[in-house]
């Protein structure tokens, strides 16, 4: 597959492989269109050469949520098993904001997530990744805590313990009354939901980087890596987005780029894909799809930076 490329964007309309691509010690994958049917999603990521994967369960940024059969999450299933994908992602509707202040508004979000929980749950996902939203029009820590009360509104009654599924709050680029920008934002609301849900973080690189902290030189990122475990902790970190970063250190401008073409470089992911302390976590790329086989360069490109080939840590199901 390295010397492939495609002249079509859709994994679906390549050539099916003849045989699986090389794995490495990392489950290593990217955001995959769910185009056709959500079931569709495990073969393109599978074409990819991937093991695991990150999908929307509906439109991100649509409120009417997409209609999930039983036979597609069947056919999903059994790609799953046939290919070793996992863990599946999904991640939730961008439109959700579980710490608004519009009471409407607030009400439409809980009921969006409700839907995200379900729909995750019915096609054996293990992680769910959120945002935890915006805060204005209150004060940062009502806002942390108006997310965590949604949050257990909108899981009632569901049994995402029993399911297998996790819900992974997401650092982000750290904009005005966004929460999560720092490190002990997500901590705090991982700690308010631990009693309500099972629960843990994804880690966005670019988010890091223009939220502030220094991940480029080997200084910077130890330094971020010991504060990340003072707070939120590495083993709660679940899922690493692999993105790059198009800009700058600090700027709060989330812009995704190619693996190693943006202000990151190709060190950072060498670094984080060969540390033991993070074996456990899939790496997960959410990275721009400009020209047909630019998913595969970036799905290559992590791959290509692990050192070892052996069989991904047993800790990450």
């Amino acid at each position: 597959m390295a010397e492939f490329r495609p002249s079509e964007k859709d994994p679906l309309k390549w050539p099916a492989p003849e045989q699986q691509a090389l794995m490495t010690s990392r489950r290593i994958g990217i955001h995959t269109s769910i185009a056709g049917g959500v079931e569709n999603a495990a073969e393109r990521a599978y074409r990819l050469g991937c093991n695991t994967f990150q999908i929307f369960s509906t439109s991100p940024r649509q409120w009417r949520p997409y209609s999930l059969g039983r036979p597609q999450c069947e056919v999903m299933n059994r790609l799953r098993q046939k290919y070793d994908l996992k863990p599946l992602v999904i991640h939730s509707n961008y439109l959700i904001n579980l710490s608004g202040t519009n009471a409407p508004f607030l009400k439409k979000s809980i009921e969006a997530f409700r839907g995200e929980l379900e729909r995750a749950l019915a096609l054996c996902a293990e992680y769910l990744v959120l945002h935890p939203g915006s805060f204005r029009g209150a004060s940062r820590e009502e806002g942390l805590e108006r997310t965590a009360l949604s949050i257990a509104e909108a899981s009632q009654e569901l049994d995402l313990a029993r399911g297998g599924l996790t819900v992974l709050i997401e650092n982000t680029a750290g904009a005005e009354y966004s929460l999560g920008g720092t490190f002990e934002q997500v901590a705090e609301l991982t700690n308010l939901l631990r009693r309500i849900v099972p629960v843990g973080a994804c880690v966005d690189t670019c988010h890091v980087h223009v939220a502030g902290y220094d991940i480029v030189s080997q200084e910077g990122r130890q330094l971020t890596l010991r504060h990340l475990e003072r707070t939120v902790g590495l083993e709660n970190v679940r899922v690493w987005h692999c993105n790059d970063a198009k800009a700058e250190r600090g700027s709060r401008l989330d812009r995704h780029e190619h693996i190693g073409r943006g202000k990151l470089g190709l060190e950072v992911f060498r670094a984080l894909l060969n540390d033991r302390r993070l074996s456990h976590a899939a790496f997960i790329a959410e990275t721009p799809v400009d020209d047909p086989g630019d998913d595969l360069l970036n799905v290559e490109a992590l791959k290509a930076l692990v050192k070892s080939r052996a069989k991904p840590d047993p800790r990450n199901r």
